[in-house]
């Protein structure tokens, strides 16, 4: 197996005190290999970048939901008043009701929305919990398609049969690994190379059900994150494109020109993947194209180290 590089430099007072290892593919726009860094052919558990492919196996199955609800299926939501709703919108359009999500209990992602619960007495709650849109939108796929919704999770279940097979397509590999994401649904292993190609065939597609989701996410970036989301700002911030960050440090985005990148570090720090997203798709040059405000996508991968509240260093990538 080989190892992850370095990826990004801790700078304090001028002096590098750290680094995060990592690996970065980039797809041209044929979808080949542009250039690479770390490990970027062997598998790895991309997990909440695997949220739109698993929704497009739901459309494949018969899923029809207006695009800011297909978008919150996408989506790891940061528990903002409208994504709570908009949950509560694919429950009801199944005939169900939040007691039938089996998402762990949990607070909003959102600083601001997790202090207003508190502050109004509430508690943990599974609706609340950031995969809630898709687990709402599992369960209305099981309803449309008359399977059971109690053992939904199940890998052997019609719909994760269902969601394997439409995975193995577009990613061009088979699954190696299957995990427990940290909802409780069944999490495939892809490569970086393998989630690129899957996030730019949703990209290019001009009709059909991967074009619902990649319509969807374009039109409706807050409900696929949050309002004061880095990646709600880079996909505001470049026309056409699509992406999902994950957790352990994982970020595909995919360029309407189909270009594609992934990226994962090994440390899983959350911190510096938007550092990375940036820097890759500078180096390639997507930062050029008309329409993109480049200012935006590199304020996402603008990292600020503080000494004694001020400003004294940063993380930046070097690749």
């Amino acid at each position: 197996m080989s190892r992850p590089v370095v990826v990004a430099e801790i700078v304090r007072s001028g002096f590098v005190e750290g680094h995060h290892y990592g690996s970065v593919v980039a797809l041209d726009a044929a979808g080949e290999v542009e250039w690479s860094v770390g490990m970027v052919d062997e598998q790895i558990l991309p997990r909440s970048c695997n949220k739109p492919i698993q929704a497009l196996a739901m459309v494949r199955a018969g899923l029809s939901l207006p695009p800011e609800l297909l978008a919150l299926a996408c989506a790891s939501h940061s528990g903002e008043p409208f994504h709570i709703e908009g949950v509560r919108r694919i429950l009801t359009g199944a005939g169900l009701d939040e007691s039938a999500l089996q998402t762990p209990l949990d607070y909003p992602l959102d600083d601001a929305a997790r202090e207003q619960v508190i502050r109004d007495g509430g508690a943990r709650s599974s609706i609340q919990m950031n995969c809630s849109g898709k687990h709402a939108a599992m369960l209305a796929t099981c309803v449309l398609n008359g399977w059971s919704i109690e053992d939904y999770l199940d890998p052997a279940h019609p719909l994760q049969v269902a969601i394997a097979d439409a995975f193995a397509e577009v990613t061009g590999e088979q699954v190696e690994v299957v995990a427990v994401d940290g909802c409780g649904a069944p999490l495939l292993s892809t490569s970086l190379i393998g989630l690129a190609r899957a996030f730019r065939a949703l990209a290019v597609a001009t009709s059909g059900p991967s074009f619902q989701i990649a319509e969807a996410i374009r039109s409706h970036p807050a409900y696929v994150s949050g309002t004061t989301r880095d990646e709600r700002a880079l996909l505001t911030a470049i026309p056409g494109s699509i992406g999902k960050a994950g957790a352990e440090s994982c970020y595909a985005v995919a360029l309407a020109d189909g270009r594609a990148f992934a990226l994962k570090t090994d440390d899983g720090a959350p911190r510096v993947r938007p550092v990375l997203m940036a820097a890759a798709l500078e180096r390639s040059g997507a930062l050029q194209m008309e329409g993109v405000d480049a200012v935006a996508v590199r304020k996402t991968g603008e990292l600020t180290l503080l000494g004694g509240g001020e400003p004294v260093g940063e993380i930046r990538a070097c690749f």
